[in-house]
């Protein structure tokens, strides 16, 4: 095929967990984007709508700034769990009526409730104001496609951890691109004493067969996953310093390296199952640190 007339498929991020980023954070569309205006076609499961909590805080305290990033990254590592869960529900649906409410959202609100206490705390611990985040824990449920705020890393400005495109009509600049997380750092002059973030390429995929779709979106989210738990470890390395110079490259960049790979493998193996041709996505799995 005539390489400007080639579709490409891209993990849709836009604008917030993140993810910000992943999401934008932990959003995730498959989209099979047509070029030179031809229309495109998704195939997508629903993501979860959290509060934003990085731009609703006061301006972070220098002595409170390490443990508030550390608890971002975990609520945006929630969001990216969560969203993996329900990209597998879309493709292998279990319970009732209320499964996504009992085993989504009702433990994701009591994880959240504890992440925002353990914020507040951080505020009060050094005689700051405490503020009260207790409206923030609640989340619902975003449309196919819609991708999930994020909060995002401490001077990203925009989105996105491993996200491309606009979704959402919201526009974000991230990482590596437009994506995950629409509501990222640097607000409320909060980027003092910010931990690092990985920084892994975007998967840029051919046209997704619609019968590998559903495989290839849940994998998709299980890398935005994997870059949010990298991006929680290295948040609490910034508060608790372990290892020496090779720490980071042997306990966080290799292993992530590992996971991707093992992630991009079953991608390509869901194109060659369904009788397309498989891809190449080497070159995806390998990380930096912003």
């Amino acid at each position: 095929m005539a390489r400007g007339t080639r579709k490409t498929a891209v993990l849709k991020l836009g604008g917030v967990g993140a993810l910000a980023a992943l999401l934008f954070a932990g959003g995730l569309q498959l989209a099979s984007a047509g070029e030179n205006n031809r229309p495109a076609t998704t195939a997508a499961a629903q993501t979860v709508n959290c509060p934003t909590v990085r731009d609703k805080l006061p301006a972070v305290p220098a002595a409170a700034s390490a443990q508030v990033e550390r608890e971002l990254a975990n609520l945006d590592q929630e969001i990216a769990r969560q969203n993996e869960r329900l990209a597998r529900q879309a493709v292998r649906p279990e319970g009732g009526p209320a499964f996504i409410d009992n085993a989504i959202l009702g433990p994701l609100r009591s994880k959240r409730v504890a992440v925002l206490d353990r914020i507040e705390i951080a505020f009060n611990r050094i005689g700051a104001q405490r503020p009260n985040l207790d409206a923030l824990a609640a989340c619902s449920l975003n449309a196919p496609g819609v991708p999930s705020a994020v909060n995002g890393g401490a001077g990203q400005n925009g989105a996105g951890q491993n996200g491309n495109g606009n979704a959402g009509g919201q526009n974000g600049n991230g990482q590596n691109g437009n994506g995950q997380n629409g509501n990222a750092g640097g607000q409320n002059g909060n980027a003092g004493g910010a931990a690092r973030t990985v920084n892994c390429p975007r998967v840029v995929l051919p046209a997704v067969p619609a019968a590998a779709a559903g495989q290839v979106q849940a994998e998709l989210a299980t890398l935005d996953k994997q870059i949010a738990e990298a991006d929680a470890r290295l948040a609490r390395l910034a508060v608790r310093p372990e290892g020496g110079p090779a720490f980071i490259d042997n306990a966080i960049l290799g292993p992530l390296r590992s996971k991707r790979v093992a992630a991009l493998d079953r991608i390509e193996i869901a194109f060659n199952r369904v009788g397309a041709q498989r891809p190449n996505l080497d070159g995806f799995a390998t990380c930096g640190l912003n």
